[in-house]
């Protein structure tokens, strides 16, 4: 979220929510790998220096600043990685199912007071539509 990015960035809050993207770039840039900066509009990004693609998720609402929901999150990374997905993959994935689900629990119940524990019935319906 913006205040791990803006530590690791040396700067504040208000330098990464000023712009995101060149934040989550400047992240990718300095260590590499797939960086994931969540908010309003999770980014996704990785690449190569100058061969960069960052990608915008913006599924999810304002219910989902609660405790818990990065562990759901990173679980949902896990396990996509755990199913062979690639690292990017498995991070866009997760972070859109992650949105989703929330938004399908606050349609229904609200935002307020949504914990992330509230997103497993949806997060499972989302995987098995059949069911």
């Amino acid at each position: 979220h913006p205040g791990e990015a803006a530590r690791l960035l040396a700067c504040d809050t208000a330098e990464i929510n000023a712009d995101r993207f060149s934040a989550v770039r400047e992240l990718q840039n300095r260590w590499g790998g797939v960086v994931l900066l969540k908010g309003s509009g999770s980014l996704v990004c990785s690449g190569l220096q100058g061969d960069q693609v960052t990608e915008l998720c913006d599924a999810g609402n304002p219910g989902m600043a609660s405790g818990g929901m990065g562990d759901v999150l990173s679980g949902l990374i896990g396990g996509l990685v755990a199913q062979r997905y690639s690292l990017e993959d498995s991070a866009r994935l997760a972070v859109c199912l992650h949105g989703e689900a929330a938004d399908q629990v606050a349609q229904h119940a609200g935002q307020r007071g949504m914990a992330a524990t509230d997103l497993l019935p949806a997060i499972q319906k989302l995987v098995n539509p059949a069911f």
